[in-house]
């Protein structure tokens, strides 16, 4: 823990998946956490989407177990709007590349359906996929706190999950200004709604 222009954080990981992230969410909820953001990595579902852009989850489809566990299918995964708009606001300041739209969170990487999941979900529009989000919004939505996840994109659309990871050491340079990038958007956007600026 630290503190940011003067408002306290906590940084922590939670593990891969929704399932240990919502263990997070319930033990910060109970220390009196109630502002979470998530920041970490997903593969794009979008061709226009690079190596290092960010992505801010405006919703999630609940394609995994934790947020089911939670809520009927048919309650929506849905970011805090404030929240969305200070993240957009921050990456507009900075001229940095971003989408904001609906990500896919889902149990695995390596399914046997993967391709096929892919372009079912990218000719909806969906924008990424990554594993935490839906559970992250799902739970804290139930719980009263206000969520946001801004996703560093580390996998084209198209590109083997398998080998884009083999490959992240060579694209290092632009997934790891992404991962700044995400970094200070978070920051800023919990500093400008601690202070209501």
């Amino acid at each position: 823990s630290g503190y940011y222009k003067g408002v306290k954080v906590i940084a922590i990981s939670t593990g891969i998946g929704g399932s240990s992230a919502s263990i997070a969410i319930e033990e910060l909820k109970h220390i009196g956490v109630d502002t979470m953001i998530r920041i970490g990595s997903c593969g794009a579902l979008q061709k226009n989407i690079q190596l290092g852009d960010l992505i801010f989850a405006v919703g999630a489809v609940r394609d995994e177990g934790t947020s089911k566990a939670y809520a009927d299918i048919r309650y929506p995964a849905v970011a805090d709007t404030e929240f969305l708009l200070k993240c957009i606001e921050t990456a507009k300041e900075n001229h940095w590349n971003y989408h904001a739209g609906i990500v896919h969170s889902h149990e695995s990487f390596y399914i046997d359906t993967n391709a096929e999941e892919e372009k079912k979900w990218s000719a909806m529009g969906v924008l990424g996929a990554d594993m935490e989000t839906a559970a992250l919004f799902t739970v804290g939505r139930l719980r009263n706190i206000r969520t946001m996840s801004i996703l560093n994109n580390v996998v084209l659309y198209g590109q083997d999950t398998a080998d884009a990871i083999g490959d992240y050491a060579d694209q290092a340079t632009k997934t790891m200004e992404g991962e700044r990038r995400e970094i200070l958007t978070a920051l800023e956007a919990i500093y400008k709604l601690e202070k209501n600026v």
